[in-house]
């Protein structure tokens, strides 16, 4: 009766250590299935009741009281997914570094994108997860990284994927200039992901964009300045970012330039407000003017907002200087 007694308290006490060890290696958030090889159901409906752990969704249970941890929260939206899905978009991309377009907001305060296979729905997210989901046969390996977790697509998937799902095409470019300006991510990357998805929402758009930062146009500004300027108004295609030497032997750069009729453009964003970048600027400006150079200076809001006065000065510094445009 004793050796039994034993022998019944050892399992129990290996249960409830196996428990523990699963629960801390999965943030504390199982299904149902594994937490049954260790308890009852009359046990795990008692620890639900109770209000010690809570059911977020059908199937997944988190065993604790009160609000989720962020990568509780990640779990939980992932085991509800199902296995093929991941992870994706900005949610991905901050979990891989990516800064901005919400990232300093409280985990709880942000959505959690996922990509599901196509055929896997659901009307309900999980009990307090804004889950936003989206649908893609591309989650192979070249796609959903093999090894980190949680599970999540490859950063220039996530971005690319960010990009096309922005409401807005200035958001779109935003988060690829950005990408590309934090280091996190190569514009060949980039590319190739969106030659892989010729039905990307917003392909053209990506597409461009693309080629307009790879040509050094990184600067969101920039980019406004390519699509709505010089194509929608059909000025000629310029240099941008070209590197020039000043009088002191410094590199200098230019927003866009038009070396053959010694025209350039400088679009100024928020940055251009610092007393002293204002006057690198400016001595920079006065230099290539010195060299001969006719300088335009717009700020990044009137690129975006009155894009046709922009080009009109445009065209009548470069017709002043010989061009039949």
């Amino acid at each position: 009766m004793g050796a039994a007694w034993h022998g019944d308290a050892e399992r129990a006490t290996l249960i409830r250590m196996t428990l523990a060890a699963e629960l801390a290696e999965h943030d504390r958030v199982l299904d149902t299935a594994t937490l049954l090889r260790f308890l009852t159901w009359a046990q795990l409906r008692w620890r639900l009741h109770s209000g010690r752990w809570q059911q977020p969704a059908r199937g997944i249970v988190v065993a604790q009281s009160g609000p989720l941890s962020e990568p509780q929260t990640l779990r939980v939206a992932l085991l509800w997914a199902g296995p093929r899905a991941a992870i994706a978009g900005l949610t991905a991309a901050w979990l891989d570094g990516f800064k901005g377009f919400g990232s300093t907001l409280p985990f709880a305060e942000r959505p959690t994108y996922l990509v599901l296979p196509p055929g896997r729905h659901s009307r309900h997210s999980p009990h307090g997860i804004d889950v936003i989901r989206h649908y893609s046969r591309m989650l192979g390996p070249d796609d959903v990284h093999p090894v980190l977790a949680p599970r999540r697509t490859r950063l220039a998937r996530s971005l690319v994927d960010a990009a096309a799902w922005m409401t807005t095409d200035r958001g779109a470019l935003a988060v690829l200039a950005a990408g590309v300006q934090q280091r996190r991510v190569r514009v060949d990357d980039l590319g190739a992901v969106v030659a892989r998805n010729p039905r990307l929402r917003r392909h053209k758009l990506i597409t461009d964009a693309l080629g307009d930062i790879a040509g050094g146009a990184q600067a969101l500004s920039e980019l406004d300045f390519s699509r709505q300027v010089v194509r929608r108004h059909r000025l000629p295609e310029p240099d941008r970012q070209s590197a020039r030497r000043d009088e002191r032997g410094r590199r200098r750069y230019i927003d866009v330039a038009w070396d053959r009729w010694k025209v350039m453009v400088e679009i100024d964003g928020a940055q251009h407000m610092d007393v002293l970048e204002y006057w690198d600027d400016m001595e920079r400006g006065n230099d290539f003017e010195i060299d001969g150079y006719l300088l335009l200076r717009f700020p990044a809001w009137v690129v975006r907002r009155h894009p046709e006065y922009v080009a009109r000065k445009i065209r009548e510094a470069l017709r002043r200087s010989g061009c039949a445009c």
